[in-house]
């Protein structure tokens, strides 16, 4: 059966944290300290301009010696976001995170956005199935399967 990115949102839950492309370097790392994430969709009229994350900071904020106070998030995001729907596979979202090399895909709907996935849902969620298949297999060599 294969798995898909509504089947994540599903157990993940649908929330998206977002921030405008006006808002400092700043704000958005507070927001993220906040919510305990790594990373923000910018969205600005419902619509989805791009994605600021820790590595975004880390190298257009720090190592360019500019002020995350001054800078606005519109000059830091990464504006090659690549957009997922929730009927793609677990498969598919990993070939695009492993291909594109980004760890975090937008989830649009009817152009609305409706969750983001990140590496670590994918992960997770290979490493879910692998243990049924492991114990399911376990069962069927002790016999125990019947």
């Amino acid at each position: 059966m294969q798995r898909t990115v509504r089947q994540i949102l599903g157990k993940k839950g649908s929330q998206v944290w977002t921030i405008p492309p006006e808002a400092t370097g700043y704000d958005a790392l507070v927001l993220m300290a906040e919510k305990n994430i790594g990373a923000l969709v910018v969205v600005e009229s419902d619509k989805v301009l791009g994605i600021f994350s820790e590595r975004d900071y880390a190298r257009k904020v720090i190592l360019k010696g500019k002020s995350s106070k001054e800078v606005a998030v519109r000059e830091l995001m990464s504006e090659k976001v690549f957009i997922i729907g929730q009927s793609h596979t677990i498969e598919m979202c990993m070939a695009i995170m492993s291909e594109k090399q980004v760890r975090h895909l937008p989830v649009l709907e009817n152009d609305r956005l409706t969750g983001l996935v990140s590496i670590g849902d994918v992960v997770k969620m290979i490493i879910s199935e692998q243990k049924i298949t492991i114990e399911q297999l376990e069962k069927y060599i002790s016999g125990s399967l019947y």
